[in-house]
């Protein structure tokens, strides 16, 4: 396994701005950096980054943490496999207390396919630069597209040389397992039982995740013949999901979120040649159609994409679906299209890298231009396909999630076509209630979830607050004071002597019993450290702490608001920081935390009265009573102390 001491300096190096930077278009408010959810649908962004504490915290699926648990959450990969993958972005050098060989073994499959995957690539590369067929065939055609040595090897593309079982028995040979090579879809096994090579006499492009492995291949034949596909894929695997991937993102994340804008087109050469042509903010979907998964990856990065397709009708068509699924999914559309018969990767290299840029700059249009100029040409002289076409329009404007978009758009459809804004309105409201009501109907139609997703679905349910609730979330604020100032020293008004926070909540509740069990496992800790003459901090259970105390410190220690610090400076308005309370709100907590205990001690007791009661017990009744009654003082002496107004 690695050392703790080769953790500790990738701990120490890594940045969670920068790390999260390379997955998520971070923008900066206040101290700390927000986005939007890349682990969850949303239209508003919920998803923090705290840099002065080393943290994130994603209020839309609850998932929270340190630079580790992002890379875990996000790549789906195991502590390990997050501590190598921010290893090699620092340049640390991993020591083991293991031999390689041993911990090899312990590998698991997911990192196998992985490290076969990259053998692969590292194989097909070498085949295209160093074998004779693959230098002939492989590098001349590429050459023929223009692609430099420095793009040949940014996109790290091969070739894979024809024979039915080369780069398997180079695979086997080398010691991979043949069962993962059937996993990867490298190698395709027969009905007898007799394996191939998928890929053989193609160039290869491979696919990369956002973080720069190698999940997958894509490889186009350089034959004629007519009964093979000029293009093969990866099949689906472990690691790779193509409804998930644009080809191209690893390379381009960088110039999207700097020019604010994404190119999207279909094929790997579209995407290589433009880089060539110096436009490097590009990706495609790989020929796959548009998927919902696809839009949220480009929307990471940024809000503007401009598509990109062929003059012909089919690259026309392709461009109308893709237009209304960008637009369903909150973001920006613009448009080019070729000249007919051209695509990006042909007409970059026909017209030059200046001229086709100058297209890029002056050829796209909005999406209601491109609609209209495209329905005008066909229903010039055709009143009802003109009628057609304006609800086409409008039908797209309704896909549109952010009312005040739609507000706009409608404005100018109304100019572009001549069009009272109102009649426009008139049916996009129409649209909108009919989808509402789709929506209401397709509630109604869902049936109750079985038993065993009853739990999953209670847990996201609006929690209610019975006692136990009301409990815990003064628990939580109790956990929530001792993890943000447990080491701050209170002020020493009433006191023999100077102490900090944690001593005296942790000696004032020494007694109590946490109910929610993380909350309590993070107690203990903090009971523990004490016992001991330390007080932990978040780093402490950010790099000890389980799964679900990490999830619930980065909630903890999250704020989602912040005071303007325009209140103070430009209003003259002063709102005391929690750090000049502390007095107070330890004091307050601590009785607080005991008036809820005492309260849900009565809710309890009340219930076992009823049963006493029923069950003629007098020596327990009359107990029981007596149990009540004094918890029922408490309450008013604590509610008298905290200013609370309490039944009789």
């Amino acid at each position: 396994m690695i050392s703790r001491d080769s953790i500790e300096e990738v701990r120490s190096r890594v940045d969670i701005v920068d790390v999260i930077s390379d997955f998520v278009s971070l923008k900066k408010s206040g101290q700390n950096f927000k986005a939007l959810s890349p682990f969850n649908n949303e239209k508003t962004p919920s998803f923090y980054v705290v840099p002065a504490k080393g943290i994130f915290k994603d209020f839309s699926s609850g998932k929270g943490g340190d630079s580790f648990t992002f890379i875990m959450e996000h790549e789906k990969v195991s502590y390990i496999e997050a501590v190598r993958f921010l290893a090699k972005k620092y340049g640390v050098e991993l020591k083991e207390d293991k031999e390689s060989n041993e911990f090899a073994a312990e590998q698991s499959e997911r990192e196998g396919l992985y490290i076969l995957m990259n053998f692969a690539k590292d194989y097909y590369k070498e085949i295209l630069q160093a074998h004779e067929e693959g230098r002939g065939i492989g590098l001349s055609y590429f050459r023929e597209r223009g692609f430099t040595d420095k793009t040949i090897q940014k996109f790290e593309l091969g070739y894979a040389i024809e024979g039915w079982t080369n780069f398997s028995s180079e695979a086997i040979q080398k010691g991979y397992n043949k069962e993962l090579l059937e996993k990867t879809g490298l190698v395709v096994k027969k009905e007898d039982g007799s394996t191939y090579d998928r890929f053989r006499g193609r160039v290869i492009f491979p696919v990369h995740n956002m973080s720069g492995k190698v999940i997958a291949f894509g490889a186009r034949m350089m034959g004629k013949d007519k009964n093979q596909p000029k293009y093969i894929n990866s099949p689906e695997t472990d690691i790779y999901h193509k409804s998930d991937v644009l080809y191209g993102l690893f390379q381009a994340k960088n110039a999207i979120r700097q020019h604010n804008n994404c190119y999207l087109v279909e094929g790997y050469t579209d995407v290589i040649s433009m880089h060539q042509a110096d436009v490097e903010n590009v990706v495609a979907s790989s020929g796959t159609a548009l998927t919902e998964e696809q839009i949220k990856l480009m929307r990471r990065f940024t809000e503007n994409v401009t598509v990109l397709f062929d003059g012909d009708s089919a690259g026309i068509k392709a461009a109308l679906r893709g237009i209304d699924l960008i637009l369903k999914g909150g973001l920006n559309v613009r448009v080019a299209l070729f000249p007919d018969g051209e695509d990006p990767d042909s007409y970059s290299r026909k017209v030059g890298t200046a001229e086709f840029q100058d297209f890029l700059k002056h050829s796209t249009k909005d999406f209601i231009s491109f609609k209209a100029d495209l329905f005008s040409a066909e229903s010039a002289a055709d009143p009802i396909r003109k009628a057609e076409s304006i609800k086409e329009i409008v039908n797209s404007i309704a896909l549109i999630p952010d009312p005040v978009k739609r507000s706009v758009y409608i404005q100018e459809t109304s100019n572009l076509l001549k069009m009272p804004e109102q009649v426009l309105l008139s049916e996009l409201n129409k649209l909108l209630v009919q989808e509402r009501r789709k929506n209401e109907k397709d509630k109604l139609k869902e049936v109750e979830p079985p038993e065993e997703g009853r739990a999953a679905i209670e847990e996201i349910a609006p929690i209610k607050l019975d006692g136990n609730a009301i409990v815990q979330l003064q628990e939580r604020e109790t956990i929530r004071l001792l993890l943000n100032y447990a080491d701050k020293n209170l002020s020493a008004e009433d006191q023999q002597e100077v102490q900090s926070l944690g001593n005296y909540m942790l000696h004032e509740l020494d007694d109590v019993e946490f109910t929610n069990p993380v909350l309590k496992s993070i107690f203990l800790e903090f009971k523990e450290g004490l016992n001991n003459q330390v007080i932990h901090d978040t780093n402490y259970f950010l790099q000890h702490g389980s799964d679900a105390m990490k999830r619930m410190v980065a909630d903890l220690i999250t704020h989602r608001y912040n005071t303007s610090a325009h209140w103070g400076d430009k209003f003259h308005i002063y709102i005391p920081k929690e750090i000049e309370l502390l007095n107070k709100m330890a004091y307050t907590n601590v009785l607080r935390l005991k008036f809820r205990i005492i309260q849900k001690m009565m809710e309890d007791n009340l219930k076992d009265l009823k049963v006493i009661e029923a069950s003629g017990d007098l020596d327990k009744l009359e107990k029981s009573i007596d149990m009540q009654m004094g918890l029922k003082q408490a309450e008013r002496d604590l509610a008298s102390i905290l200013g609370i107004v309490v039944s009789k």
